[in-house]
């Protein structure tokens, strides 16, 4: 007989075996029998979990009964445990349920105990298992903490409050730097553009999380009304979380006419379609500020093109920091990097200088603007700054009526070097930010916009780098890592350099 059947026999998972025998013989009795398939699945999912948290009990008391004792066991300075004590207890809840781990101690004077079967068991600090942890994570990029401690209670029956989602969500997330320096993407041909792009996005905070110019303008903010904030008025409530996102594209050449709408009766031609993102990988930080996460995606790209052998560009929305913070990083690591300013920005300029010409509404207006797109995409950004400057000029319009006018030639004017559309279509490299911004309101705002919420740094920051984590889909690969590097820091720490592999591993 094996050592296991001998042990079931003896009794060690007689209350198992007897919770089994009592859901089969209610299972069998009239009152089962009457109920409803809604009602039996909700019973039976009751009684699983029962089952399950028994069975989990009855082999954590046979691996104390199982538990031998040790006469090599010392601590991380080197200070002998030779004083042993049986039936040490500790709850550990877990999705099933809690249960009672008993394990021997390991003692010495003035020193803390030291226990070899937490070591091996991987228990964590507290009270709550890896597992639960796992699943507070997941319901916690998803919604709300409320909503996610419902979802837990749903599935595990395990009541978890707001502030233990938020430190397990914030401890879970202690190894997503370790876990990206260390992966490897895979391969791509040296054909393909490697694609960075950056973008900013505001989060409500609480007021000690804000940034200190942001707080110093909120002390100083006296509200005009106290329903609601008037015309132009600011809140000083939010601080920009800053992301990043490094992709893979395949050139696809176009032309102008391949990108602006068809305009006028007739049949449109068939336009080329543009280059398609492969391989998203997104950082995002409250936390860092522009050039860190920059520098973040500037390490993305050189995990995926060590030999700076691809082309590389940046997609930006114009911002003079991203701009600054790009160019020297690129500086740095003496790569070349084209900069691009998103397209769509471009036409919001080209849409106020419209309206300094044009009444709202007149179908000319459009007209016009898709005429100077036009020439923009074709590299001709100077000429139509020198066009609506002019046209504003010899029409006589005052300063108030030019004033969208002016700004357009402005922005076209200081921005031309990164207006490089004709040979960024020629190249067949995407001119639009629109993978960084889909980001933005997926990862932030339909997370982090939730009605009255109020963030702290450490929950915002751990949220949106595990949101980040899930959406880039390596969740499950960084999960086994991370539960590594816990075994590490909880356990491997407090033992002797040269006892701990074997000690723990035993």
């Amino acid at each position: 007989m094996s050592e296991y059947v001998a042990q079931v026999a003896d009794g060690a998972f007689a209350r198992s075996f007897e919770l089994f025998s009592s859901i089969v013989a209610e299972l069998e009795g009239t009152v089962a029998g009457a109920c409803t398939h809604a009602a039996l699945e909700e019973r039976l999912g009751e009684c699983s979990r029962e089952l399950m948290r028994q069975l989990y009990q009855d082999h954590a008391d046979v691996r104390a009964v199982r538990e031998e004792r040790r006469d090599d066991v010392a601590g991380a300075g080197g200070t002998a445990r030779s004083r042993v004590e049986k039936g040490h207890r500790r709850t550990l809840v877990t999705v099933f349920g809690p249960v009672v781990i008993t394990r021997m101690a390991y003692r010495a004077p003035g020193e803390g105990n030291l226990y070899p079967a937490d070591a091996v068991w991987n228990l964590p600090a507290g009270r709550h298992s890896d597992g639960l942890a796992r699943l507070a994570v997941i319901e916690s990029v998803r919604g709300s903490f409320d909503t996610a401690a419902e979802a837990v209670t749903r599935a595990t029956g395990q009541t978890v409050g707001k502030p233990q989602m938020l430190g397990l969500a914030h401890r879970s997330a202690a190894d997503v730097a370790g876990f990206y320096a260390g992966r490897r993407p895979g391969p791509s041909p040296d054909s393909d553009v490697l694609v960075m792009t950056d973008d900013g996005k505001g989060i409500n905070m609480r007021h000690e999380a804000l940034r200190d110019a942001t707080r110093k303008a909120a002390a100083s903010c006296t509200a005009r009304l106290t329903a609601r904030l008037s015309p132009g008025e600011k809140s000083c409530r939010k601080r920009m979380a800053e992301l990043g996102c490094v992709y893979d594209i395949t050139p696809a050449p176009r032309s102008a006419a391949d990108v602006l709408p068809g305009r006028g009766p007739g049949p449109r031609p068939e336009r080329r379609p543009g280059p398609r993102a492969r391989g998203r990988w997104l950082t995002a930080s409250v936390t860092d500020d522009i050039p860190a996460v920059i520098a973040a995606t500037f390490d993305e790209a050189d995990r995926r093109d060590p030999r700076h052998s691809r082309t590389w560009i940046a997609l930006v929305d114009g911002n003079k920091t991203q701009i600054e913070a790009i160019t020297a990083e690129a500086a740095r690591r003496d790569v070349p990097v084209t900069i691009l300013i998103d397209v769509v920005h471009v036409l919001e300029y080209l849409w106020g200088a419209a309206w300094s010409f044009f009444d709202h509404g007149d179908p000319a207006a459009e007209a016009w603007v898709f005429a100077q797109a036009a020439k923009i995409l074709e590299g001709k950004a100077g000429q139509v700054a020198t066009g609506i400057r002019r046209r504003a000029t010899r029409f006589g319009y005052s300063a108030a009526e030019r004033k969208g006018a002016d700004e357009a030639a402005r922005y076209l004017t200081s921005k031309k070097p990164y207006l490089g559309y004709d040979t960024a279509l020629a190249a067949g490299w995407p001119i639009a930010t629109g993978v960084i911004e889909g980001a933005c309101r997926h990862l932030v705002k339909d997370r982090f916009d939730v009605t009255g919420a109020r963030w702290g740094l450490d929950g915002a920051e751990a949220i949106l780098t595990l949101r980040a984590l899930v959406i880039n889909g390596d969740f499950e690969d960084y999960w086994r890592y991370h539960l590594v590097k816990e075994h590490q820091r909880r356990h491997e720490t407090r033992y002797a350099r040269h006892q701990a592999s074997h000690t723990l591993a035993a």
